[in-house]
């Protein structure tokens, strides 16, 4: 479970392993060769930029030491809060690991668009909101690199020879999603729950369809 404030330094955090994001874990700043190493923060275990962890707190469960902290971290064990994290987020700012785990159905597919090589991507419908799509780069990031509002679309579920096998289209007008599963029983229960968003509908039995 997400930390209390109140535990924050306390005890020692679960970490967040580096191949969970894509993207450090505050800014949303994408990790690539540029961005350099990712970090730890040491009170809430996310994996953060260097620039997200140029804070030093004292942790009372290394024994009052100095550790790296993100910025978060850091008002909160400093005792000072920061109005702007108050703003609110946007649409595609939902953690995945929020809806993840309130959701119709989530599991890794692979998608393509237009031209552009296949990749794989963490894709989420959250019962909330159970007419959308949420594709994120991986598990845990915190924010996600789409969404697709499935209302409308036509659903193609039959794999051109060029396509990759378990594959499935989305075409509305102009624009064409294509996914991939990694076997027919997952393309099968994708293809269960999207069949009903794109009328508007929302699946009775929605914990058959978690996929982990």
């Amino acid at each position: 479970p997400p930390f209390q404030n109140a535990e924050l330094g306390k005890r020692a955090p679960r970490w967040i392993r580096d191949n969970e994001v894509t993207m450090c874990m505050k800014c949303k700043e994408p990790f690539n060769a540029l961005t350099r190493r990712r970090h730890h923060c040491r009170a809430c275990g996310h994996v953060v930029c260097w620039k997200c962890s140029d804070y030093k707190a004292h942790l009372e469960y290394d024994g009052n030491k100095l550790n790296k902290v993100c910025k978060d971290c850091y008002h909160v064990i400093i005792g000072c809060t920061d109005s702007e994290e108050k703003k609110k987020k946007g649409i595609l700012e939902i953690e995945s690991a929020e809806v993840s785990g309130n959701s119709v159905i989530c599991s890794f597919l692979q998608y393509m668009e237009k031209s552009k090589p296949w990749q794989k991507a963490w894709c989420v419908i959250p019962k909330q909101e159970a007419l959308v799509l949420y594709m994120y780069g991986a598990p845990q990031d915190v924010k996600a690199l789409a969404t697709i509002p499935l209302l409308g679309y036509a659903v193609d579920d039959t794999p051109r020879s060029a396509d990759l096998p378990h594959s499935f289209k989305l075409t509305q007008s102009k624009s064409v999603h294509s996914f991939a599963a990694d076997n027919e029983e997952l393309k099968q229960k994708w293809l269960k729950v999207i069949h009903l968003a794109v009328k508007g509908e929302t699946p009775e039995c929605e914990n058959e369809l978690q996929v982990n």
